[in-house]
């Protein structure tokens, strides 16, 4: 591995070692990016390193207990295996992330895939709509959910998270079905409706009701 590396250009070398470091802190490598201001498409060098270094890459990552996993279909790059670093979403991002997900169902559904952009407000009108938002979130959950999914490269920001407002425009990456699948999507509905319909009954309840 140490051969290769000194067989390439400085340059190239410097750029392979980023994309390695990008692709554990993202976990997806995409062959296109989108532009945050235009929207508009653009190659990702990252994915064309991938593309030319890929034996390397995968031995690389094997030494440490991972793999990259290519899907053609999607255009991606995705780090896979035992040694990767997991990560929680806390119960509030996993509420945002699935109901991201539905708008992405919808909009492909509806629209077709030149309409996958979202905002805020429409995210919390499905959120109110579904009952998943059951309550006003804080500018910081609201932070930390839409990092946490820029940094996984499941939406593009036109910005910086703490300047979104509720109709700045949000880039919707199909990488989103890695994270959320259909299965998944109705499972956590049905788990938070039971939890709404228990919360239900409790509040309906009569004062003595435990005597």
């Amino acid at each position: 591995m140490i051969t290769y590396m000194e067989e390439l250009s400085a340059a190239e070398a410097e750029n392979l070692k980023k994309t390695i470091s990008r692709l554990f802190r993202q976990t997806c490598i995409l062959q296109l990016r989108y532009d945050p201001v235009t929207l508009t498409p653009r190659d990702n060098p990252d994915y064309e390193t991938c593309i030319r270094h890929r034996h390397f890459i995968e031995n690389y990552l094997a030494v440490l207990g991972c793999e990259m996993e290519h899907d053609p279909q999607e255009h991606i790059f995705r780090l896979k295996g035992e040694g990767t670093e997991t990560e929680r979403f806390s119960l509030t991002t996993t509420r945002i992330i699935l109901l991201v997900r539905m708008i992405y169902r919808d909009k492909i559904l509806g629209e077709g895939l030149g309409a996958t952009v979202t905002n805020l407000g429409e995210i919390r009108e499905y959120g109110a709509n579904t009952g998943l938002l059951d309550r006003k979130l804080t500018a910081a959950e609201w932070r930390d959910a839409l990092y946490m999914m820029s940094r996984h490269q499941m939406i593009e920001l036109p910005g910086a998270v703490r300047d979104m407002k509720d109709e700045t425009p949000i880039y919707l990456y199909s990488t989103l079905l890695l994270y959320v699948s259909a299965a998944d999507m109705n499972e956590l509905i049905e788990e938070y409706r039971e939890e709404a319909d228990d919360e239900a009954v409790q509040e309906n309840l009569p004062a003595d009701a435990d005597q």
